[in-house]
């Protein structure tokens, strides 16, 4: 059985994880920023040390699948970041903020689970995403835009 201490540790651990993924989502100005991200975070660690312990508890007992609740999760952060995309005239937007939303709920289903080297790998990988992809994409796209074309954007 997982300690308290364990527990408020990775509760912890997912608190500073996400918060550096929606501070970025914050500085950039998008619909779901620091404090979305770190709730969505926070929800999906207690919900994954809930079906742990859940399955500690009632192991010998019954069957049960500690996966079974987790899985709702990802279910779930679909609606929220659905309600992130809009459609305009202009393009797509939030498709990146609902994106971003999905990995930082997978990112506390991992940290519930105790995989803290592989979350802050992807933590690492989500803020080169965010922070550098698009001035690589804009700078490629920007080239291979012929001439009097307009470029659909995410616009995010």
């Amino acid at each position: 059985m997982i300690s308290d201490n364990e527990m408020m540790l990775r509760i912890f651990v997912s608190f500073i994880l996400s918060g550096l993924i929606g501070l970025e989502r914050q500085v950039c100005r998008h619909q779901a920023g620091l404090r979305t991200h770190i709730l969505v975070c926070l929800g999906s660690t207690l919900i994954m040390l809930t079906s742990l312990h859940v399955f500690d508890i009632y192991k010998s007992v019954a069957s049960v699948d500690p996966t079974r609740i987790a899985a709702g999760v990802i279910t779930g952060i679909g609606f929220l970041g659905a309600g992130t995309i809009l459609r305009s005239p202009e393009g797509i937007r939030g498709l990146t903020t609902a994106s971003s939303l999905w990995v930082v709920a997978a990112l506390g289903l991992s940290i519930g689970c105790g995989f803290f080297k592989v979350s802050i790998f992807v933590t690492i990988l989500v803020l080169l995403v965010l922070l550098f992809l698009r001035r690589l994409e804009s700078s490629l796209l920007k080239k291979e835009v012929p001439h009097g074309h307009k470029r659909q954007e995410e616009g995010e």
